[in-house]
């Protein structure tokens, strides 16, 4: 029986997490209290833009463990996970590793965009965040909060704030009013001392409800 393929990770650390976190503990009565339960443990990105996003639309409305084994039989299917190779994918093979006919044309949509030259790839560093977030949703199947998720984890962009992100809301909610229900404008109130650093808060409201870090 053949085995998922063992794609070689490089983690890497954003640059700027430590200074983030002297701003934040300064700025931030609930910052100041939070980042130091969790030693040193960080944002870290791993794997390739394409691969990121694949593996994001994979994920949707199914639990992470079910997402991990559809993964692993689609990862199976092309040599090496590409744009190219998943256009040359059949579509029985892709819906028999167990991926919704919904999904298999995501994941298409996905591969188009990347070999024909839609989203550009290499000039993101130099792109503002909202340049980026638009030429990620004219994709099929990836919204504001994946293309979010993407500059938080995979271009690990330090200030960005996912409203649409249930766990961020309840969080906020959590630390800030004693659970009470929280708007958008009271997310965005609390936030506008986290920057330029809403990534790294966001990342630590997270952990403030799952210690164990979430990677994409």
């Amino acid at each position: 029986m053949p085995t998922a393929k063992k794609i070689a990770t490089v983690l890497a650390t954003p640059p700027y997490w430590e200074d983030a976190c002297k701003h934040l503990m300064k700025k931030d009565r609930v910052m100041k209290r939070l980042i130091p339960q969790f030693g040193d443990a960080c944002l870290q990105t791993r794997g390739d833009a394409f691969v990121t996003l694949a593996r994001s639309i994979v994920g949707q409305q199914i639990s992470v463990k079910a997402a991990q084994t559809v993964w692993d039989r689609f990862a199976l299917l092309p040599k090496k996970i590409t744009a190219g190779n998943v256009l040359k994918l059949k579509v029985d093979d892709m819906r028999g590793a167990g991926l919704s006919a919904r999904k298999v044309e995501y994941l298409v949509d996905l591969a188009l965009h990347f070999d024909g030259g839609a989203v550009h790839v290499k000039s993101w560093e130099a792109m503002d965040d909202e340049a980026i977030i638009a030429e990620l949703i004219a994709i099929r199947g990836i919204g504001r909060w994946t293309a979010e998720m993407f500059l938080i984890f995979h271009l690990m962009r330090p200030n960005v704030l996912p409203l649409d992100d249930v766990g961020l809301i309840n969080g906020i909610s959590k630390s800030y009013f004693s659970g009470d229900v929280v708007s958008r404008s009271d997310a965005r109130e609390v936030a506008a001392a986290w920057a330029p650093f809403c990534s790294v808060a966001t990342w630590y409201i997270w952990r403030s409800l799952d210690p164990l870090p979430v990677e994409y």
